[in-house]
């Protein structure tokens, strides 16, 4: 294997995604201390927009000059947050996932500058976040609450909870460590209380499939229990075919004996309706393990849900 002397990393300008980045060239040079790395910072379609996704193609709105910029030769290696690559269509033809580091926490944060729980909340409290999965769970556990649209990068976001634009904010646990602010959370919420997106606190490393010396330089970095995890939850996503308006959840985990589990739920908007699914993996595959616990979803009116809500 010839390791590659340089390596130019694509990835979106926001200050988190340039903090992903700086762990992946963390771990690099210390897999390969003589290889230089170099970051290619693009802008994309989702960081220009803030209004509603499904209007600017979804999820494949903060991928697609990524993708745009490996596929041209412009860069050789892109960091991506699985929850944010579509899983209901393949990569980009020619691009391949080489590895996916070690999972960061997958819990949502509350953030209350009072320091409020999220069960201290008052009626009529305004939430800040866009993600339909946390309006669908917030309107079924926590119908007194009322949830404000909120979209930007974390930062912008805190600054407009700040502002007053909101009274508290939902926030990935995984995204304000990465920038450097634990120090701002007032409650981490269980994955019971508050599922977490499929994907959740994964970096993936994507290359061009024809790379190969590249590939073998990356692979290195792989944690095979994330990679289990990640297989079960894409395969899962794939199969259910959501849309980004669609509230999915879920999360795979390796328990401590080495079995895999995938537990998952689909919503409708208004968090009325929640179908539950939870299976072990036993002798199956995760890609077996994602579609056999999609089915089961399916079997119970999913399709019907998903297709019911509009994007």
């Amino acid at each position: 294997m010839a390791v590659p002397e340089l390596i130019r990393i694509v990835s979106r300008d926001s200050p988190m995604a340039l903090a992903q980045v700086e762990r992946v060239r963390a771990e690099l040079a210390a897999l390969h201390p003589d290889v230089r790395t170099e970051v290619v910072p693009v802008k994309t379609t989702g960081d220009k927009w803030l209004g509603d996704l499904s209007q600017v193609e979804g999820k494949g709105a903060f991928t697609k000059e990524v993708d745009a910029a490996l596929l041209s030769g412009e860069a050789d290696l892109a960091v991506h947050c699985v929850k944010d690559v579509p899983a209901d269509r393949p990569l980009p033809a020619g691009t391949v996932f080489a590895a996916f580091l070690e999972r960061d926490d997958i819990r949502d944060a509350l953030v209350h500058p009072g320091g409020l729980t999220l069960d201290e909340l008052p009626d009529g409290a305004r939430v800040g976040t866009s993600s339909v999965r946390r309006v669908a769970q917030l309107a079924a556990t926590h119908p007194h609450l009322t949830c404000v649209p909120f979209r930007g990068n974390a930062n912008r976001r805190l600054a407009k909870l700040t502002a007053g634009e909101a009274d508290a904010l939902l926030l990935a646990v995984s995204g304000l460590e990465r920038i450097g602010r634990r120090d701002v959370i007032s409650e981490v919420l269980s994955p019971e209380t508050m599922m977490p997106p499929i994907g959740a606190g994964i970096l993936a490393l994507q290359c061009r499939e024809d790379d190969a010396d590249l590939i073998d330089a990356v692979s290195g970095l792989g944690d095979p229990r994330t990679h289990r995890e990640a297989t079960a939850e894409r395969m899962f996503l794939h199969v259910l075919q959501g849309h980004c308006n669609s509230p999915i959840a879920g999360y795979a985990r390796v328990d401590r004996g080495g079995e895999l589990s995938l537990r998952a739920c689909v919503f409708t908007p208004d968090g009325k309706t929640r179908l539950n699914a939870h299976e072990w993996a036993g002798r199956l595959d995760p890609a077996t393990l994602g579609t056999s616990v999609a089915v089961a979803l399916l079997r119970q009116g999913a399709r019907e849900i998903i297709d019911g809500i509009a994007h």
